[in-house]
């Protein structure tokens, strides 16, 4: 019998400029900027995803999904195929501490704002900071939703995400991050059924869990953020590494494809955020460079479509 192919999925977390100054510290963010992720950027990813004929999953902002602008971009993606996931309805870096009341009206709010969008159930969740709490897991559950994928079990991220907190407390600019359940850490890599009440083990529940791409052995994140950063030679190993893997699960940011000038993004923003003040046609060519990479070596699906395969 033929092995199954080696298969990844694309993701975009569409956080607005907002979850940025959250976690800088910056204060509220400018208001005419509220739209400007997913109003400009999501048309780049959707143009680079219809030239390479490829199915991308956006895991949505609910309240993001209900402005006018934003609502027109997230239906042309349903509209050409791509999956919208739930992201939760204000990004609440804090979710996971939160009590089962708030947890449901912020993954209820946002399931609706989707299904107003696509007509249809919504498949799977990501839940902001990559924290994912048991009331959490339970709820999506009770939704019937297929899969989570909010498990990015990358010691190293964590512990840059606590130096960066550490450092903004330090100057009396406290972020607005949270740390991540530390047991989340040593949870498995490859999809697994989650246990209710300890979403970071295997278990029963009845969806999957779609951990984030980290390598074996060192768990090096495979995300948007180190492959587009890394040399060449670098992010074809990290590629490489995920072949044998049942899924890698390659996850990108809204703000991956932001222009910082011609998006008109604040000072402020763009001086914490090295990102951006790399050019968007040198993120383009070197997010065409890793799409390649995984386009020669996997079978590219929605996460929806994975989960319904794992």
């Amino acid at each position: 019998m033929a092995a199954p192919p080696a298969r990844a999925a694309v993701s975009i977390d569409v956080d607005g400029v907002g979850c940025y100054y959250r976690i800088h510290g910056l204060g509220p963010p400018p208001p005419a900027h509220a739209e400007t992720i997913a109003a400009r950027c999501v048309p780049r990813f959707l143009d680079l995803f219809a030239r390479r004929g490829l199915p991308a999953t956006f895991f949505v902002v609910g309240a993001d999904a209900e402005a006018e602008a934003s609502r027109a971009v997230f239906a042309a993606a349903h509209q050409a195929g791509h999956e919208l996931g739930n992201h939760s309805h204000t990004h609440p870096y804090d979710l996971a501490r939160a009590g089962a009341a708030v947890v449901a009206d912020e993954i209820g709010r946002a399931d609706a704002a989707l299904r107003a969008i696509t007509g249809a159930a919504v498949a799977g969740f990501r839940a902001p900071g990559y924290d994912l709490s048991p009331t959490m897991l339970a709820e999506l559950v009770r939704r019937g939703y297929r899969y989570d994928s909010s498990i990015f079990p990358a010691p190293g991220y964590y512990a840059a995400k606590a130096a960066v907190m550490g450092a903004l407390a330090v100057v009396g600019r406290p972020s607005g991050a949270v740390l991540t359940e530390p047991r989340a850490l040593a949870a498995p890599i490859d999809p697994y059924r989650p246990a209710t009440g300890a979403p970071w083990r295997r278990g029963d529940a009845p969806l999957v869990e779609l951990p984030i791409a980290v390598t074996r052995g060192l768990r090096l994140p495979a995300i948007g953020t180190s492959l587009l950063l890394a040399p060449p030679w670098l992010a074809r190993r990290l590629v490489e590494a995920m072949a044998p893997r049942p899924l890698f699960n390659f996850e990108l940011h809204g703000i991956d494809l932001a222009d910082a000038q011609a998006d008109g993004l604040p000072p402020a923003l763009i001086a914490r955020q090295p990102d951006l003040r790399v050019p968007l046609s040198t993120k383009l060519a070197r997010l065409e460079r890793v799409l390649d990479l995984i386009q020669a070596r996997f079978e590219v699906a929605t996460l929806g479509a994975c989960a319904a395969a794992a």
